[in-house]
């Protein structure tokens, strides 16, 4: 992230819990960054083990309305920075004979909203992405996995709904209503598949997508 003051708050309670963490703020869209941070965890920890490619930019745009500043910004988040943060792991993993890759993704991936073009097209770049360097990699016991997210309910979306769509608060409520299982995802639900593409409980997995959704793609939504 790169909001200092919250990325601090994050790391204090992990302390507190028994944990260990540190944190860099850092924007990913400049590619020096993406290079830095690695090397900051690195340093940190002594090593790498497990890269999760959480970063992304969720502003909207159709086909139309979406400036070329806007596209290039997007990709550079959420597909160029997870290309070099991987690149720059690759001997780190080698390093301690192996590692995992974690991408997170999103169902927009297939096809997308259209308000979401170019987030759509970076997640199923994305997408391909994380299957070309899983084939390319497990020669090395390198894994790389993906989880395609489906419609969560975080601080950021819940912004983006109000200041960019304009929404007030009872869009939660509406979104809710349309989901079978009576809620939106979590940043929870999320952090349990993480976890398992991370630990060794997955270690002959790769190459996978998994879609954290509860509207299958492309089933009918008037369940």
């Amino acid at each position: 992230g790169r909001d200092a003051v919250r990325g601090a708050t994050v790391v204090e309670k992990i302390r507190q819990a028994g944990g260990e963490a540190d944190f860099m703020a850092a924007d990913l869209s400049e590619v020096d960054q993406c290079r830095r941070l690695i090397r900051f965890a690195t340093e940190c920890f002594g090593g790498l083990d497990v890269l999760v490619n959480n970063a992304g930019n969720t502003s909207r745009g159709n086909i139309e309305s979406t400036s070329l500043e806007l596209w290039d910004l997007i990709m550079a988040v959420n597909l160029r920075a997870p290309f070099i943060c991987i690149q720059e792991a690759i001997p780190l993993f080698k390093a301690r004979g192996g590692g995992s890759v974690v991408n997170i993704g999103s169902v927009n991936a297939y096809i997308g909203e259209p308000k979401l073009a170019a987030y759509s097209v970076s997640k199923g770049g994305l997408m391909t992405l994380t299957k070309n360097a899983a084939s390319a990699l497990r020669k090395y016991r390198i894994r790389v996995n993906q989880i395609n997210v489906g419609w969560t309910l975080t601080e950021g979306e819940d912004r983006v709904k109000r200041q960019e769509e304009g929404l007030g608060p009872e869009w939660i409520e509406e979104a809710v209503a349309t989901r079978p299982f009576g809620r939106l995802l979590s940043p929870q639900d999320i952090a349990y598949a993480a976890a398992y593409f991370a630990s060794d409980e997955s270690e002959c997995v790769t190459g996978t997508v998994m879609d954290l959704e509860q509207n299958p793609v492309g089933a009918r939504r008037n369940w």
